[in-house]
């Protein structure tokens, strides 16, 4: 089902009174990422509230957008709230139909692929420009995509660019040459595309904001300062009036974009807030006119919410899960994993703690995604759990070092279910654990840097496509946080990522 709000749309092919949030992966207008890790899931659920907004000297939208950004530039993105803004000011070949989340033209305006399916020709608009009036080429995409392969910019999704020739070699520092990843440009307007394999979700990959093309003009002058020196080259249907920090971002219509006549708000401010509290008291004040995550709604007055008809609630592609780092013992032990997840009543925590109308999540990937199944993941069972962590040398919990679960201060619902964790993994297995909150940026740098035992995390469909779940775990992506490889599971992402027979690459996919 999709969320509706009195408010005018966003972005590209905008309609009307719709709120673009998709049940499936995102939208065209408003797309975000989410922080990865391991494969504990719990449950998720979307909510938006929606209202009417008020005419007045400042933005014609005013929304809550979460955690302060820690950057707007596609190539080093990885939250949720900071995605949502690059998108609407980066263009890709591609974008997000706002009806079903598929890829639908952008800056291409269409595309050849050959016979063995392994090249894609793009043909860019010749009306393509940035927002400061220069052209987009064929150039510019060549140089965004190796910029986000290139070692030094230290992408985390560099592994979205994996599936072209020589990408993961030259992301590895195994060639040193650039020309040779497959990527070209013929002329101004015509972009080849090789690939290492048929990759059936590749025109999905490039809406994704990794593959969003940025003004290297702006790079090569300013550097790393790009984003904070006037004026941005924008390439979407918003450019960047203003960042400032802890107060708002200001998006204004970007006249030059090729689809600027479907663009409806003139002026979009995003504004940064984390507590749910803070949040609701500006959305019944009118001083914004939408708030869009479960996390800034007040859980105390969910079920009252619940009943308006502003507020809205539908499933989304995302998974809200636990990360274990298996660099730290006794985490590097199956059977440990094993046991805490079995001990965990998913049904309880939805019930009695989000409250929203969530999913149990039955495995990491969840349901909705077209042509696949995910297999059963572990269910409720704390006989076999206490009968693993013996197995793994702690019955009863004795011995079992006291560790710490990390979780971000965006939500008190993340400390409440840590809460809940903590008392049935107490109760069921005898084990202790330290409760650690820290704030969103900080809470990020520990994952990445495998600085934490146990935390939560939670991860959205960047494309409609299991890979988009599954390849996280791949030893070499960014996003894995987990200090986890496996030899078998990659070679199965790699073999079922270059199956052309859908049914055999479902069951690949399984299999990992």
């Amino acid at each position: 089902m999709k969320s509706w709000a009195r408010a005018p749309g966003i972005g590209p092919g905008a309609v009307r009174h719709r709120v673009f949030l998709d049940c499936q992966t995102r939208t065209a207008a408003w797309r975000s990422t989410a922080s990865a890790g391991c494969i504990l899931p719990l449950l998720f659920a979307a909510i938006l509230l929606g209202g009417c907004v008020r005419p007045g000297p400042r933005a014609d939208l005013i929304i809550i957008n979460g955690a302060e950004p820690e950057s707007l530039d596609p190539a080093v993105v990885t939250g949720e709230a900071d995605g949502r803004v690059a998108l609407e000011l980066f263009g890709g070949l591609t974008r997000y139909d706002p009806t079903n989340a598929a890829p639908v033209p952008d800056l291409a305006e269409a595309w050849e692929i050959s016979q063995d399916g392994k090249v894609y020709s793009f043909h860019l608009r010749a009306n393509a420009v940035w927002s400061t009036g220069e052209p987009i080429t064929a150039d510019d995409f060549v140089y965004s995509w190796r910029r986000v392969l290139d070692p030094a910019t230290a992408c985390e999704y560099a592994g979205q660019l994996f599936y072209l020739k020589n990408g993961e070699a030259y992301n590895a520092g195994r060639i040193k040459d650039p020309s040779q990843v497959g990527v070209k440009a013929l002329d101004d307007h015509l972009l080849r595309v090789e690939l290492i394999h048929p990759t059936a979700f590749f025109i999905n990959l490039c809406t994704y904001v990794t593959l969003r093309v940025v003004p290297r003009q702006a790079i090569a002058k300013h550097g790393d300062r790009w984003l904070t020196t006037q004026p941005v080259p924008c390439s979407g249907p918003y450019r960047l009036v203003s960042w400032r920090i802890n107060d708002r971002i200001r998006l204004q219509k970007n006249a030059r974009y090729w689809d600027a006549a479907n663009t409806r708000s003139e002026t979009v401010d995003l504004l940064p807030c984390i507590s749910a509290n803070t949040a609701l008291n500006l959305y019944e004040t009118d001083a914004v006119d939408i708030v869009w995550d479960k996390n800034l709604v007040p859980v105390e007055l969910l079920d009252i919410l619940l009943k308006r008809p502003d507020f809205h609630s539908f499933p989304y592609l995302g998974t809200y899960f636990i990360r274990f780092n298996v660099t730290r013992k006794p985490f590097d032990d199956p059977r440990v994993r094993k046991a805490l997840a079995l001990t965990l009543d998913k049904k309880r925590i939805v019930e009695k703690i989000t409250q929203g109308g969530e999913q149990v999540a039955s495995s990491y990937t969840p349901r909705g995604i077209p042509g696949y199944d995910a297999p059963e993941g572990l269910g409720y069972d704390p006989v076999l759990a206490r009968q693993l962590l013996g197995q793994a040398g702690f019955p009863g919990g004795r011995g079992f070092p006291s560790f710490v679960y990390l979780c971000d201060t965006t939500s008190r619902l993340h400390e409440q279910i840590a809460i809940e964790l903590q008392n049935m993994w107490q109760r069921e297995l005898g084990i202790q654990l330290e409760i650690r909150r820290m704030e969103w940026k900080t809470y990020l740098r520990a994952q990445a840097e495998l600085d934490y035992d146990v935390c939560r995390s939670s991860w959205i469909g960047d494309y409609n496509d299991a890979n988009t779940f599954l390849d996280m775990f791949m030893s070499n992506n960014g996003n894995n946080r987990t200090g986890w490889k496996n030899d078998r599971y990659d070679a199965l992402l790699r073999e079922a990522n270059a199956q052309l027979d859908p049914a055999r690459r479902a069951q690949q996919l399984q299999q990992a």
